[in-house]
């Protein structure tokens, strides 16, 4: 039996997309902060935030969540994997590789991305392993930065 790649557009597929993170979250230790009501209204309003896909043979097996992005720096719309899992049990037999390469060609059909971005946590050392297999390079002049939800809505309100 092959694997089946889904894209989550119904609510039973909210519901293993969401138990799928969660099981992430987990695995890498954080807190789960996007209930059912944040993945659909992320995933399903009229401009989506994000993508959700399913990996399933008899359950979920893995899961990804993506989204568009620009760089002026690659000249070309890219996608930036925010999230990928792989069952415990499936991991190392392909699943996360083909997952990511269902990634790189819905998003290449739906918005003509040419490059992929994601961020590796530093403890999670068989990840970027994984990574650097499939070619991902760390970017050495590059540092993440986030901005929190209340620096968000300050910076939002000023400017008026």
């Amino acid at each position: 039996m092959g694997t089946e790649f889904r894209a989550v557009t119904s609510e039973a597929d909210m519901g293993l997309l969401d138990r799928a993170l969660r099981s992430l979250s987990h695995d890498l230790g954080d807190q789960h902060m996007a209930g059912l009501g944040a993945l659909r209204a992320g995933l399903m309003g009229d401009t989506p935030a994000a993508y959700g896909l399913l990996a399933v043979e008899r359950d979920v097996i893995g899961a990804a969540l993506y989204s568009p992005v620009f760089s002026t720096a690659q000249g070309a719309p890219g996608v930036y994997v925010s999230d990928l899992w792989v069952d415990a049990a499936t991991r190392g037999q392909g699943a996360g590789r083909h997952l990511l390469a269902e990634v790189a060609r819905r998003a290449g059909a739906q918005w003509g991305a040419a490059w992929m971005t994601l961020a590796v946590y530093g403890h999670s050392t068989a990840s970027r392993r994984f990574y650097e297999r499939l070619g991902f390079a760390p970017q050495e002049r590059v540092t993440q930065m986030r901005l929190p939800q209340a620096g968000f809505d300050r910076l939002k309100g000023e400017g008026r």
